[in-house]
């Protein structure tokens, strides 16, 4: 019999025979489209296979779907990663996994039972499975090659079709540990807002860049930083390419960041820990760390979701995975 202990509301920890029947899904998904795991029989099948996963996981994940809680994340622990086999951490920019891997698979499993996997065209060439590793020389880089402190955000604001759901898979801890994944959620941040502020980050007074993986560019119109009901907003920011064109605007987002720095939780993922992160609700970042680039350095693999696909439509051609706008 499979089994998966939940430990809190935001942590799921997966015993080995719960990890090994996983494991074995996630296997058989592998054999599909010889492994081109960007293929859309690979994705169909990682679909069809969510159904054959244990019932203690499915039943979590679906519940995290309908709602994502007070932190807005849930980290799921004990998922099987092989380490024996895993190649030398990629030092280059916009790598990502083109052939299928247990993990990859994993991943996909996942979002699958969450809502549809997709990606990006502009962004990685479209890669559903996309590496989160440091880069020699673009430390500072804000964005998924740096290694300094990378500000809380929610995955790609500037888009009018952003992720609902940001996965982020551990294969490879950085060498000191030091790296930490930084989640901050609105609905901690809330109670601390001032009504005012509150009412001026229901504004369309902001507007946010693209960032460098999406090789930058313009701003968007302007848009409001909280949408939708006043009890449980949702959020579009990005402290480090969002702007305020008012004054008013200007000091609501820096209580904004400061209430959300407030009730932050920092998460030092090891091999096999997954992160799920609720990108309507919750913004993410991480802590600095020193990578070494001898083929140990942190390694996380990340794949997007969205819960409703047919509101991206008319920007993924052939009803694809992949947009294009």
């Amino acid at each position: 019999m499979t089994t998966a202990i939940a430990v809190t509301e935001s942590e799921l920890v997966l015993d080995e025979v719960a990890s090994k029947a996983v494991e074995e899904v996630a296997r058989k998904v592998c054999e599909v489209a010889a492994g081109r795991l960007d293929e859309p029989e690979w994705i169909a099948a990682a679909r069809e296979a969510w159904d054959d996963l244990p019932a203690s996981v499915r039943r979590a994940l679906r519940g995290f779907r309908r709602h994502s809680g007070p932190h807005g994340a849930l980290l799921v622990r004990g998922l099987p990663v092989d380490g024996e086999t895993l190649p030398p951490t990629p030092v280059v920019k916009g790598s990502v996994q083109r052939t299928a891997t247990v993990q990859a698979a994993v991943l996909m499993l996942v979002a699958s039972g969450l809502g549809d996997p997709a990606a990006y065209l502009a962004e990685k060439a479209g890669a559903m499975v996309q590496d989160v590793v440091p880069v020699p020389g673009q430390e500072e880089i804000q964005g998924n090659v740096g290694s300094t402190l990378l500000s809380l955000h929610t995955e790609n604001a500037f888009h009018s079709h952003r992720p609902d759901i940001v996965q982020l898979l551990c294969l490879r801890a950085d060498h000191e540990g030091a790296a930490g994944l930084r989640v901050a959620c609105v609905r901690e941040a809330l109670p601390m807002l001032r009504e005012e502020t509150k009412e001026a980050l229901h504004r369309p007074e902001y507007v946010t860049a693209a960032p460098p993986s999406f090789g930058g560019g313009g701003e968007t119109e302007p848009h409001s930083i909280l949408s939708g009901a006043s009890d449980d907003p949702d959020l579009r920011v990005d402290f480090a390419a969002t702007r305020a064109t008012t004054d008013r605007a200007g000091v609501a987002l820096a209580e904004l960041e400061t209430s959300l720095t407030a009730v932050e939780h920092t998460i030092r993922l090891v091999p096999g820990d997954l992160a799920i992160v609720d990108n309507r609700v919750t913004t993410h970042g991480r802590t600095a760390f020193r990578p070494r680039y001898d083929g140990g350095d942190r390694w996380v693999q990340r794949v997007f979701v969205l819960t409703d696909l047919r509101r991206s439509r008319h920007q993924r051609p052939s009803d694809g995975a992949v947009l294009v706008g």
